[in-house]
Order: C-alpha cells, then structure tokens, then sequence
C-alpha cells in the first residue's frame, strides 16, 4: 500500500501532471502501484491519445515489472513516478539496492522468470540507472 502523501499533494491523478507514490515494498504494492499507474495513464489518455493502442499497455508493463524488481531484488521501501514528456511517459522507480539491473539469460526450463529487464529495454526509447550509496533510480522513457 502506498505511505505518504502523493508528491502532487494528494491531488487526483486526472488533475496531475506528474504523480508520485512511495510505497513500503510489500507484494502486494506492486499491484498497487500498477493501479496507480493505470489511474494516472486514464487522466492521460483523456488530454493526451497514445500514438498506438498498446502504449498504456506497454507503460502498465513496465511499471509492474520495475516495481516487483524493487520488491524481490532491493527489498524495503520503493517510489514509483511518472511524468508526462513532450512526447511519451518517463517512469522512475527507486529502490533501495544500489546494484543496477543486470539482463539474465533466459531458458524454457527456467521459470523464475529472467525476461522483464529485457523487456523493459525492448519497450522503452531510452533506460538510464542512477545508482547512489542508498539505493537507485531506474529511468524509463516510454512512447506515447
């Protein structure tokens, strides 16, 4: 569940032009701030029409997969932000691993998963990842 006041000062999400969230980083925030992120991309969608039918799509995916990494991989509390651009939704998470995301192999017969950092990559136009001594940021800019 998220703790804390949204950074846009609890306004709704339709109202806001970037949202951000923290979170304890228990399992269940990672559907928490996917239906964070699907409230946000709706007001969106309203002011803003995604260039393709599968950009909230593919922005829902992201979030989910950034934000269930912070929970298995940097365990403890996460942030979760997204910000329109001029043209798509840059996405930010940080966490507390100061580690950057390293791409894993993946196999058939191996079903821990293995596939989301490289589908991160696939769907963005841009990864960045800022480590600092407490934690990092993972910056994702999506097409809209």
């Amino acid at each position: 569940m998220a703790t804390g006041p949204p950074m846009n000062d609890g306004a709704d999400p339709r109202d806001a032009d970037d949202l951000e969230a923290r979170f304890g980083g228990a399992l269940e925030d990672v559907s928490a701030a996917r239906l964070l992120a699907d409230r946000y991309l709706a007001a969106l969608e309203r002011t803003a029409t995604p260039s393709e039918p599968d950009r909230r799509d593919d922005v829902l995916l992201v979030v989910t997969e950034l934000t269930g990494n912070a929970v298995q991989y940097a365990p403890g509390p996460f942030s979760l932000r997204l910000r329109r651009t001029f043209d798509g939704v840059h996405v930010v998470v940080r966490d507390s691993n100061p580690r950057p995301p390293v791409p894993r192999p993946w196999s058939p017969a191996d079903n821990t998963g293995s596939v989301g950092w490289h589908l991160v990559n696939a769907l963005a136009t841009q990864v960045s990842v800022l480590t600092r001594p407490e934690g990092k940021d993972v910056h994702v800019f999506l097409p809209w």
